[in-house]
């Protein structure tokens, strides 16, 4: 019995396609390699296509004894979202439709969705917890929300059961050093104020002071990739216990704003990184932390490395290594 694993290729995607062969599991990877990485792939079988060519995604099912499902693949960039929402509502929410009927065609009733904090909109309290209300405040996060009810419904009519991971923000890399964060274009903070002490960038670029938070800069929560992993990986053994859908926050719980980022990237590379202040963007919302405590609670989930620093210093260890990502 296999897993598939759609966007495997991605960043989260790869790191949790990789904790699944480490754990001894059959994986299937789906990945049309339009954000994903081919080397990022360690192992399993890839098959490279898009969710939304039904032939294709037929053929796999059809091809492999699949047991559950782990959804990653989806446009993931707030701005670009803003712009061109047709696109995002196309791929994410009309991909996962042609999965889930594929899905039901096949008798596979288990599905772990990569969801997103983005769900949430600006909250109205901090942290944010599962039964807060979801108002997002960029296409990007509806079209994710739209993906979580589209699941539910699926369960409610076929008994597709699921878990629906709601994280924050990812960051670091593979304790190998063999995978890491590899985006184009890049819009992740992390990876984006690393480029200055790389020498890709002479300035990080901040979007915004004047928000209501200590130093004027949003604030993040931030957890480690293979945290994620770890969360993937129980939340399919909970429903492959018989366990009923859910919702899980990821985060450690604490925020972190972008200057502090910044100050502590300059702490573990030991260059300056000039700042540049920008205009706010559209759809950011000031705070975003979570509360985990049901992930801890019913998972059994436990984020191994919530210190900041450290995962930046594996974040660093990667950059540092692959400067040009999988393009050395």
């Amino acid at each position: 019995m296999a897993v598939l694993v759609t966007g495997g290729a991605g960043y989260i995607g790869s790191h949790t396609t990789a904790a699944l062969l480490e754990k001894g599991e059959e994986v299937v990877v789906v990945d049309n390699l339009y954000q994903g990485h081919r080397e990022a792939v360690l192992g399993g079988k890839l098959y490279e296509g898009d969710l939304r060519d039904e032939a294709f995604l037929s053929r796999v099912f059809a091809e492999n004894d699949i047991d559950g499902v782990i959804h990653f693949a989806a446009n993931s960039l707030v701005g670009e979202s803003m712009k061109d929402p047709g696109k995002y509502y196309h791929n994410n929410v009309y991909g996962t439709l042609c999965l889930l009927e594929q899905m039901k065609k096949a008798g596979v009733s288990r599905i772990v969705f990569s969801s997103t904090a983005a769900t949430y909109g600006e909250p109205e309290r901090v942290p944010i917890d599962e039964y807060d209300r979801t108002v997002p405040t960029n296409a990007y996060g509806e079209t994710k929300l739209a993906m979580e009810k589209m699941i539910r419904w699926f369960d409610a009519a076929h008994g597709i059961r699921s878990v629906s991971l709601r994280y924050f923000n990812a960051a670091g890399a593979h304790d190998s050093g063999r995978i890491g964060e590899d985006h184009r274009p890049e819009s992740h903070l992390i990876p984006l104020v690393l480029q200055v002490p790389l020498g890709q960038r002479a300035t990080i670029s901040v979007f915004g002071d004047d928000y209501p938070t200590e130093d004027g800069t949003c604030v993040r929560d931030y957890i480690h990739v293979g945290d994620l992993s770890d969360a993937h990986l129980l939340a399919l053994e909970r429903l492959r216990a018989g366990g009923e859908s859910a919702v899980y926050n990821l985060g450690s719980g604490r925020g972190y704003s972008v200057r502090q980022v910044v100050d502590i990237a300059r702490k573990v590379t030991g260059h300056p990184i000039p700042v540049q202040i920008e205009p706010r963007r559209a759809g950011d919302p000031a705070v975003l932390v979570a509360s985990s405590d049901r992930a801890r609670r019913e998972l059994g989930w436990q984020p191994r490395r919530d210190n900041l620093e450290d995962i930046i210093a594996s974040a660093w260890r990667w950059h540092s290594a692959h400067p040009n990502g999988y393009g050395n």
